[in-house]
């Protein structure tokens, strides 16, 4: 699951969120070399004419494509959401991919998590509110896993009403 509690004793508990990365380093690089290998497979016939060479332009150009759609796709999975639970404070940090920064800091008394089943951008939406905002906290996560971290939520901060 892609997200993990750090600490689960009190005083401070603290909770790190990241999107899930399926395509590791090592598995990139395979798939790159398969692509590679598919796109020249086909050239065999034609080394020595000049055909090849007509050719290979368009097929690099279609593996830098790939290259650097799923490159772009993994630098922009690169958020972490870390939410640190005090006896007084409920502070959630999220680092972008872009090195910025965003906080959201309440009393911990009138933190409240709510789930949006339809009506948010995401099915299952999770949001913490207080302090007159509303943030969103772990929008990347798949649906079972933002119902397990609301569920998390609710018995960490219970309501009261």
């Amino acid at each position: 699951m892609p997200y993990q509690w750090e600490s689960q004793e009190e005083p401070v508990r603290t909770l790190k969120l990241w999107p899930h990365q399926s395509l590791q380093p090592r598995g990139f690089v395979i798939f790159i070399g398969a692509t590679c290998a598919m796109l020249l497979l086909p050239l065999l016939p034609l080394l020595g004419s000049v055909l090849l060479w007509l050719l290979l332009p368009f097929l690099a150009t279609a593996v830098f494509g790939v290259w650097f759609a799923i490159g772009k796709s993994r630098k922009n999975a690169r958020i972490l959401e870390i939410l640190t639970l005090t006896d007084e404070v409920v502070r959630l940090e999220r680092h972008t991919p872009k090195k910025d920064v965003k906080e959201w800091e309440c009393n911990r008394y009138w933190a409240r998590p709510q789930i949006h089943d339809k009506d948010g951008p995401v099915p299952y939406y999770v949001t913490l509110k207080g302090a007159g905002r509303e943030v969103e906290i772990g929008a990347f996560l798949s649906e079972d896993e933002r119902r397990a971290l609301f569920d998390d939520l609710c018995r960490i901060l219970p309501s009261r009403a």
